[in-house]
């Protein structure tokens, strides 16, 4: 079940499978050589997480990415990095501010465009809750940067490229911030 799940969940987030898709459980069942079941149950827990709308008579689509759902998405990143960061702010000490100038500097010299940014970017942002002691916000914060990293596979590809600047700037500020100790 669990790797029927990591598949299906990677070509959602990959766009593989793209939003409004139909999944054919018996065409996924042939490809990865496995029974239906596992297939089924990793539809639910898909389903459970946002990806996956189950229509009866039709089967299992892949949940469309509505305006609704980027303007959820930008609300809860906004919410969920504002604790995680005052938080942070409180308890961070010189080794974290360490690693975060490191990973500031690695994003500098990386391609916006890049797999690569997109994971640093995501550490980032995984690590303030982590040092912040924020774990309920970390688990709600990797199922929402799923969510944008869905949203930026499939219709941000060729824009974020040209952000890039603007949300390193953000970073810096942030970092200079937590170093001041100002949560606001």
């Amino acid at each position: 079940k669990e790797l029927v799940y990591e598949f299906l969940r990677t070509e959602i987030l990959r766009g593989t499978f793209e939003p409004g898709s139909r999944i054919i459980i018996g065409d996924v069942a042939s490809q990865l050589g496995v029974s239906q079941v596992p297939i089924r149950e990793a539809l639910q827990q898909l389903q459970a997480e946002g990806f996956v709308v189950m229509e009866p008579h039709i089967g299992p689509r892949v949940a469309e990415i509505h305006a609704h759902l980027i303007w959820e998405i930008f609300q809860l990143l906004e919410a969920l990095e504002i604790i995680s960061s005052r938080e942070a702010c409180r308890r961070m000490q010189a080794a974290e501010f360490e690693t975060m100038e490191t990973i500031l500097h690695t994003l500098d010299e990386l391609d916006a465009d890049s797999l690569q940014w997109s994971q640093e970017n995501t550490r980032l942002h995984l690590l303030i809750c982590d040092w912040g002691g924020t774990l309920l916000v970390k688990s709600v914060m990797n199922t929402v940067l799923d969510q944008w990293d869905r949203l930026r596979n499939h219709y941000l590809k060729d824009r974020l490229i040209h952000r890039k600047e603007h949300a390193q700037q953000e970073h810096w500020a942030l970092f200079h911030a937590l170093q001041g100790g100002d949560p606001d």
